[in-house]
């Protein structure tokens, strides 16, 4: 008789101690292998609701409802559907192509490990229900679901390829010289155009009021600002609005009477852009019209996030090339040195990271509706990268900078 094959007889004899200690370790394996492997597989409900159903067939009967995000344990499959169980006891099945596997799951709660404590650059509201993806780009998995009017906080912005649709008209060829029908008309040759870039579109890294992180559509969302303040965007998108201080105006609306002064960054409406903003402005509340105004503007600059808002110390003992005397509100960004490079998507992430050693930083503290900026005694701000300025047309349609 084979002991080795018989871990059933070997458990019974695993007491004996006449058996060497290999037909010892053969029993252990040959009992550990009667016992029954618990296995559990899940899946994850993309749909923002759904039914399950009792059988696969045109007409079943519901036999629980599953909403976005919930965790289902998998009993059995067929072909393209999956016999669930919740966590309530409810089990039906449900389309595959309404759930999400357990390796998209991981992939969002790494993202989420990742990124916990990454300090968000703005704030922003999700405009129309959109997914969160693993990655930048259409064709990446997904999972959580985001309502209109969801609060975000933005993290980290990156650039794709946008996809084009298929049959795309090709732009026509010139017939050359001497070519068609009739007399060839001699046409001089024209200096090589540098080509278009291709297409792109920007993706946020977000992180949601429920602690998911992921990234969606730049589109999808806009940054959190209130419209006394967007009005004043003038065509262009607003990336990053931040609170400078509160004034007190007692004659507004309301039971509060403390408004608050802006800082605000903006950019054109075109994705790929290698900055995230080519102008900030500051808007003061005037107590005595009661509405906005502009109290400093930097523009065509190549500026990039974050906005850090602070307090100036200034000094109390002010002395010759020391202006600043006491406390006041202060903001702080980042633009490119004059002379380096433009900043490239990395090709992997698409995610847009400007050289550190390349950046200037600019401080700025707001002295009643004036802003100052600060700097070191007896120092000189350094050159800056500057933008071309925008061509503007004029109600007559003429051209104007």
């Amino acid at each position: 008789m084979n002991l080795l094959k018989r871990p059933l007889l070997l458990c019974r004899l695993r007491t004996s101690t006449a058996l060497p200690a290999l037909l010892a370790a053969a029993s252990l394996v040959g009992c550990s292998s009667m016992k029954p492997k618990i296995l559990t597989h899940y899946v994850y409900v993309t749909a923002k609701s759904t039914f399950l159903r009792d059988r696969i067939a045109a007409v079943s009967n519901r036999t629980g409802n599953v909403s976005n995000g919930q965790r289902l344990e998998i009993l059995q499959s067929n072909k393209r559907f999956y016999q669930v169980r919740t966590d309530k006891g409810e089990v039906g099945w449900i389309d595959e192509k309404a759930v999400a596997t357990e390796a998209v799951s991981k992939e969002f709660d790494d993202l989420n490990a990742q990124h916990e404590k990454d300090v968000p650059v703005a704030s922003g509201v999700v405009r129309d229900d959109v997914y969160l993806h693993t990655k930048p780009g259409r064709d990446t998995d997904k999972l959580y679901r985001l309502d209109e009017g969801d609060k975000l906080k933005l993290l980290a912005r990156a650039s794709t390829l946008k996809p084009q649709p298929p049959g795309m008209p090709v732009a026509p060829t010139p017939v050359p010289a001497g070519k068609g029908k009739g007399k060839a008309t001699p046409v001089a040759a024209a200096a090589p155009e540098a080509p278009e870039p291709p297409p792109m579109e920007d993706w946020w890294l977000v992180r949601d009021t429920h602690g998911h992180t992921g990234w969606m559509l730049s589109r999808m969302l806009d940054v959190d600002v209130p419209d006394s303040v967007a009005r004043y965007a003038e065509n262009q998108r607003i990336v990053g609005a931040y609170v400078l201080n509160m004034v007190n105006d007692p004659e507004i609306e309301g039971a509060s009477k403390d408004v608050p002064n802006y800082v605000v960054v903006l950019s054109p409406f075109k994705a790929g852009l290698p900055y995230d903003f080519n102008q900030l402005r500051v808007f003061y509340w005037n107590t005595k019209h009661h509405r906005y105004e502009g109290a400093n503007r930097d523009r065509n600059i190549l500026g990039y996030l974050p906005v850090k808002i602070g307090t100036d110390p200034g000094t109390t003992n002010p002395q010759k090339g020391s202006p600043f005397v006491g406390p006041a509100p202060s903001y702080s960004y980042t633009v490119l040195a004059a002379g380096a490079p433009l900043p490239q998507p990395n090709p992997q992430t698409g995610m847009w990271t400007p050289p550190k050693n390349q950046l200037i930083t600019k401080t700025y503290r707001l002295e009643g509706n004036n802003t100052r900026r600060v700097l070191p005694p007896g120092t000189t701000p350094p050159a800056e990268a500057q933008l071309a300025p925008e061509e503007k047309k004029d109600k007559k349609g003429k051209k104007r900078r």
